[in-house]
């Protein structure tokens, strides 16, 4: 099962691996500063693993300060054949940034500046370091901000959000990462360094940028990015709807996308997952709903209000017990944060929480959402829900006690019937966390052999020695 196979613990190196080793360190340390490399086996541990349940150790860690230094770091792993990947703040749920193949991690930490912000055309150039909603808060004051939200926002960072895609509650309207990258630029597998893209968007050529946002940094490592910002807008309204069960929240949010409407921001949460935000937040949920729903709108002040107005009305025909709007800005801000710390404050009904992201077309949301809670029953374990429902993209959390084997299994087993039950309703196995470790046993469910064989040609093409994050995403040939 993935949920076992991601774990791994470091191997007894032989006598030829350790002078491997020696010499890749000797020679990272006079190209980089001795400040730069570390190895001792305190400090690795820190780098094993990432938000999944995957564990992993890597040989070393270095801190590289520019692109310059990231070329020397790939060009000498190379020289020794040693596996290379690039880590940002680890808060990826895949296993993403954990090093299965051990080798180097390269940490962004001192990576993180933003270089520029050009309130002009909109546009911010950052280092991959830089964290998610720092740069948002860097571009408040034009009246801009960064739309991909990811709700780890404020600590992810912009490098990994690059290499998963990442998306976030107000993706409904604005799209995910992809769509405000503007160009990257990319240490290739040798050691290259070229530029991806161009600050007009539709550069002429082959679309790269598209194929490395999301390739989780198995085809080059970014070291730059041009991101695209957004005007900040005139007004925004936000409304809290509760129901008695997830199956009337999920054909309510049906109903709202059916009548025209398309909010910025349709999350739902379960009634557990409810319960244990109000217990640790206190945003001002209803502790007695099965469900609530969560909207927001934005655009001009004229006409706004007809529009949140409409919404009420079709959540309340939808079967909203009660439904109410936010109170201003602090009012709006608890309850976004009630749902972006919802993940977290899930550890607090179970020691370990295994979480997938699978979709499903809207319409399938309630059937989806009763297959998970299914599953739980079935094995035995709780499964606490939340979900970006505008788009199908559901978060099921089974929630389980990984010191506990037996227990564990069955956490593995329950995740895997829901994830194929979201391929099963027509959707797919990740919206936003990526394929990493922890899914590749299940691409075949979504691609053929055919369909493999052709993403492995791509991957040879940007990586022929196969040392650039191994491991990840497609499963072995066979």
């Amino acid at each position: 099962m993935p949920l076992r196979g991601a774990l791994a613990t470091p191997k007894r190196e032989s006598s030829n691996e350790a002078g491997v080793m020696d010499g890749l360190l000797s020679e990272l340390r006079a190209a980089l500063g001795s400040g730069q490399v570390v190895n001792d086996q305190a400090s690795l541990a820190a780098y094993e693993y990432d938000a999944s349940l995957a564990r992993s150790r890597p040989q070393l860690v270095v801190f590289p300060e520019s692109t310059l230094e990231v070329s020397e770091v790939v060009k000498i792993s190379q020289e020794w054949a040693t596996p290379v990947l690039a880590r940002g703040a680890g808060t990826g749920l895949s296993g993403g940034a954990v090093p299965m193949s051990g080798g180097a991690v390269i940490c962004f930490a001192r990576m993180n500046r933003i270089i520029e912000i050009d309130a002009r055309n909109r546009t911010a150039l950052v280092e991959p370091g830089v964290v998610n909603a720092d740069l948002s808060l860097a571009s408040e004051r034009m009246g801009l901000y960064y739309a991909p939200d990811p709700s780890s926002e404020r600590t992810c960072t912009l490098g990994g959000n690059v290499a998963e895609n990442s998306g976030g509650a107000h993706c409904l309207a604005h799209g995910t990462t992809t769509n405000y990258v503007l160009g990257v630029e990319v240490v290739t597998a040798d050691g290259s360094v070229c530029w991806l893209g161009s600050a007009q968007g539709d550069a002429a050529g082959y679309d790269l940028t598209g194929v490395f946002v999301g390739s989780e940094g198995t085809f080059g490592i970014v070291t730059k990015i041009l991101l695209r910002l957004r005007h900040r807008p005139e007004a925004v309204e936000t409304l809290l709807a509760a129901f008695p069960d997830v199956r009337s929240a999920g054909e309510a949010v049906s109903r709202v996308i059916a009548a025209g409407s398309v909010p910025v921001a349709l999350e739902l949460m379960d009634g557990t997952t409810v319960r244990a935000v109000e217990a640790a937040v206190r945003p001002g949920f209803p502790i007695d709903a099965g469900a609530v729903l969560l909207v927001e709108v934005e655009g001009m002040e004229d006409g706004l209000d007809d529009e949140i107005r409409s919404i009420h009305e079709i959540l309340v025909r939808a079967g909203a017990s009660s439904a109410r709007l936010a109170e201003g800005s602090e009012d709006r801000a608890r309850l976004w944060a009630g749902r972006k710390k919802a993940r977290s404050v899930l550890g607090t009904l179970a020691p370990n929480y295994y979480v997938h992201d699978g979709v499903v077309p809207r319409t399938q949301i309630a059937n989806a959402l009763d297959a998970a809670v299914a599953a739980g029953n079935k094995y035995g374990l709780t499964v606490a829900t939340y979900l970006h429902a505008g788009d199908g993209n559901i978060h099921p959390n089974v929630l389980f006690d990984a010191s506990d084997s037996a227990e564990a299994e069955r956490a593995a087993l329950a995740g895997e019937e829901i994830l194929r039950t979201c391929v099963d309703l027509g959707g797919a196995l990740s919206g936003e966390h990526g394929i990493g470790v922890e899914k590749q046993e299940f691409i075949e469910w979504t691609y053929s052999n055919a369909d493999q064989s052709a993403m492995r040609r791509v991957k040879s093409a940007f990586d022929p020695t196969g040392l650039l994050n191994p491991g990840k995403v497609l499963p072995a040939p066979g």
